[in-house]
C-alpha cells in the first residue's frame, strides 16, 4: 500500500513519463510512501482506477497532456465517485495555462508550471493536515542545480522495452506563437558532467534508445558536441533522437553527425513554414538559405534519419503557400515530412490572430483549427485526409519509389492533393486500410487515372513492397512478376535481383 500514487496515461506503451520520475526523485523522505504507475490511453479507465485505488492512496498525482486530458477527466470522475476523500493533484502542460477547455473541476489541486519541488511540498501539507486553501498553485522555474535527476528510476522493463526520455536543458529561446515552449523565459541547462554520468549508468544497464526532449538541442554547441561524443564513443547498435534548430549547424556539429552509423541518429526539425511572411507573422525566425543548406547536408552527407515538420492552417497561409513549402522540402530531401494541423494551445500567443485571420478552433482536444480566412472547413478536412494518406504512403516507406510516380510530371502538392481526394472517394475512410488494399489503390490510380504504363508501375511497386524478406507478391502484381517468386525460392532477394 502506498500513500502517494504518481500516474499518467501515455499515448503508447513504448512511451515513458520522465515527469513522473522527476517528481518521484524529488519526494525526499516521502519517496518510500510513493509509487509510479503508468498506463496508456488505450487502457480501460475503470481498470486504471482499480489498479490505483487498490493501494488506498491519500494522494494521486496525475500528469495531464493534450493527448490524455479527456481520459483523465473520466479517471478523476471514477476515482472521486469511489474514493471521494482521496486528494487528486494535477500537473503538466495541459493544466499549466488557462483557459481550461476540459472540465477538471473535480480535482483537488492543480500545480501550474514545473512541479518538481512543488508536488513534494504539497504532499507534505496534505499528509500533515495542512492543506492549502487555494486550488491552483502557480510555480516559477526551479533551479536545475538543486533538482535530483530521475534516470535511476527507469526500471529494467523500461530499459528493455520502452523509450528512455532524457533532457540536457529546459526552455526555448524562440517565441513561436503556436508553441508552449515560447512561454519559457530562457533556456536553462543541467550540469553536463552529472548528466553524462547518469547516461553512462543507463547505458551500463542496457539502455540503447535515448530520446532527448530538449526543444533546441544544438543551441549550445559545446553541450551538443559532448552529447554527440557520448554516443560516438559507444559501440552500435543504439538510437538517439534530438530536436534541432534547422539553421544552426556549425562545422563541429556537422563533422560529428556525419560519423553516426545508419539507424543510430534521428533529427527532428520543425520547419512549419518556408514562407518568410507567414514565419514573421507568427514570430518564428526563418533563415531560408541556412535551412536549405543544412537540409541538403543532412540528406547527402549523413546517414541520420531526418523528420521535418510542416503545419497546415497558420494564420495568413494559403493552400498555395503550403503547397510550395511541401514541394520545396521534397526537392531538398527524401526524408519523412510530418504534416500537422495547427492547434490552439492555452497560454500561447497564436490567439492574437483570431479576429484578423478568422481563426476558428475546436474546443475539444487536440484543439485543432476548423477554418480561417484562407482555408474553409472543407479545406481543413481535405488537408487532414491529405496528411493521413501522406503518412500511409510517403512517410511509411512502403511505397518510397512508386509514390513519386504520382508527381513525376509536376507539383508534389497538387498531384498528391488530387490523389488524396481520389483515394478517399474509394475508401470513405482514412483508417483501417490494409497495406494490401492501399497498394492496390495506388496501383489502380497510377495506371488508370495517371495513365502510367502498368509494367513500369509494377516494377516500382514490387521493388518497394518486396524489399522486406518474407512478403508474398500481392495478387494484383502477380501478372507482372512472372519470375519473381521463382528467384525468391532460389534464395535471391527477388525483384531487386532481376535484370530489367
Amino acid at each position: 500500500m502506498k500513500k502517494i500514487i504518481l500516474t499518467t496515461l501515455n499515448s503508447r506503451y513504448t512511451h515513458t513519463s520522465i515527469a513522473l520520475r522527476y517528481l518521484y526523485a524529488n519526494l525526499s523522505q516521502l519517496q518510500d510512501d510513493a509509487i509510479i504507475l503508468e498506463f496508456s490511453i488505450n487502457d480501460a479507465v475503470q481498470s486504471i482506477a482499480q489498479k490505483i485505488l487498490v493501494h488506498n492512496p491519500k494522494i494521486i498525482g496525475i500528469g495531464v497532456y493534450i493527448w490524455n486530458v479527456s481520459e483523465v477527466r473520466e479517471l478523476i470522475h471514477v476515482i472521486k465517485k469511489v474514493s471521494p476523500d482521496t486528494r487528486i493533484v494535477l500537473g503538466g502542460p495541459e493544466v499549466s495555462h488557462e483557459p481550461f477547455r476540459v472540465n477538471l473541476d473535480s480535482a483537488d489541486f492543480i500545480i501550474q508550471g514545473e512541479g518538481d519541488f512543488a508536488f513534494y511540498e504539497l504532499c507534505k501539507d496534505i499528509l500533515g493536515d495542512n492543506e492549502p486553501k487555494e486550488k491552483i498553485i502557480k510555480m516559477g522555474m526551479p533551479s536545475l542545480k538543486n533538482l535530483k535527476l530521475p534516470y535511476k528510476f527507469y526500471t529494467d522493463e523500461d530499459i528493455k522495452n520502452r523509450y528512455i526520455y532524457v533532457e540536457a536543458s529546459r526552455g526555448c529561446p524562440f517565441e513561436c506563437e503556436f508553441c508552449l515552449s515560447s512561454m519559457d523565459e530562457k533556456v536553462r541547462s543541467f550540469n553536463l558532467d552529472e548528466l553524462l554520468e547518469e547516461f553512462e549508468l543507463l547505458w551500463q544497464r542496457g539502455a540503447r534508445a535515448f530520446k532527448f526532449i530538449d526543444r533546441t538541442f544544438n543551441l549550445n554547441i559545446k553541450t551538443a558536441n559532448r552529447l554527440l561524443d557520448f554516443f560516438l564513443e559507444k559501440t552500435p547498435p543504439y538510437f538517439a533522437h534530438f530536436e534541432v534548430v534547422p539553421d544552426h549547424f556549425p562545422d563541429s556539429i556537422k563533422e560529428k553527425i556525419s560519423k553516426f552509423p545508419d539507424g543510430a541518429l534521428q533529427l527532428e526539425i520543425g520547419i512549419q513554414t518556408l514562407n518568410p511572411i507567414i514565419a514573421d507573422n507568427i514570430s518564428r525566425p526563418l533563415k531560408l538559405d541556412k535551412i536549405k543548406e543544412n537540409i541538403k547536408f543532412l540528406e547527402h552527407e549523413t546517414k541520420a534519419h531526418i523528420h521535418l515538420d510542416l503545419i497546415v492552417g497558420l494564420p495568413g497561409e494559403s493552400l498555395e503557400s503550403f503547397g510550395k513549402n511541401l514541394d520545396e522540402l521534397v526537392s531538398l530531401s527524401g526524408c519523412e515530412i510530418q504534416i500537422g494541423i495547427l492547434k490552439k494551445l492555452s497560454g500561447t500567443f497564436i490567439n492574437r490572430h483570431d479576429i484578423e485571420h478568422g481563426m476558428i478552433y475546436s474546443d475539444i482536444p487536440p484543439y485543432d483549427i476548423l477554418q480561417n480566412s484562407q482555408l474553409s472547413f472543407s479545406d481543413i478536412g481535405i488537408m487532414k485526409r491529405f496528411s493521413r494518406f501522406w503518412d500511409l504512403t510517403y512517410n511509411s516507406g512502403n511505397f518510397k519509389r512508386s509514390i513519386e510516380l504520382i508527381w513525376q510530371d509536376g507539383s508534389v502538392f497538387e498531384n498528391f492533393y488530387d490523389f488524396s481526394i481520389w483515394i478517399y472517394t474509394q475508401t470513405d475512410s482514412t483508417w483501417q486500410i490494409s497495406l494490401q488494399r492501399l497498394g492496390e489503390l495506388l496501383f489502380t490510380y497510377l495506371c488508370e487515372v495517371k495513365m502510367i504504363d502498368a509494367e513500369l508501375v509494377a516494377k516500382y511497386m514490387l521493388e518497394d513492397m518486396m524489399k522486406l524478406q518474407g512478403r508474398t507478391v500481392p495478387i494484383y502484381l502477380r501478372p507482372y512478376a512472372d519470375n519473381f517468386e521463382k528467384k525468391s525460392k532460389n534464395g535471391t532477394s527477388g525483384f531487386n535481383k532481376r535484370q530489367h
